[in-house]
């Protein structure tokens, strides 16, 4: 892996983050809730390529950003936020996540904001420690 490709994560999170947008603006909550989460994951990659010189495997937004703390402050509120998005990861997207329905059933315009909302904190974190660092 190149760790000189930091950016590209990030460019494919804001990507991810901007679809998030698009998708609640169709009203499509579940997909705006995964693509929110997916945003995030890729930034905190970011995040850690760039500070810690080392890709992490994993999906949680939670664990990557605590990871990151060994070098960025990160607040403990926005790890529980995190946590929220990582709560989104699987069953937006799976039908036997649930007992019953598919999943976009399961999603409200409240999950797309509050998930947009958190989002845009994480990446508004990460964006600040990566422009911050020459």
């Amino acid at each position: 892996m190149s760790y000189s490709r930091y950016i590209d994560w990030l460019d494919e999170g804001l990507d991810d983050y901007a679809t998030a947008l698009d998708l609640h603006k169709l009203k499509r909550y579940s997909k705006a809730c995964y693509f929110a989460h997916q945003a995030c994951e890729k930034a905190a990659k970011a995040l850690l390529i760039k500070k810690l010189g080392r890709y992490e495997t994993i999906h949680s937004v939670a664990e990557l950003l605590r990871r990151a703390s060994e070098v960025v402050e990160v607040p403990e509120e926005l790890i529980s936020k995190a946590d929220f998005l990582d709560g989104l990861y699987v069953p937006t997207r799976y039908p036997n996540a649930w007992p019953a329905g598919a999943p976009y059933r399961h999603y409200t315009a409240e999950d797309s904001e509050k998930a947009i909302s958190y989002a845009r904190e994480v990446l508004e974190l990460v964006k600040r420690e990566i422009e911050g660092d020459p």
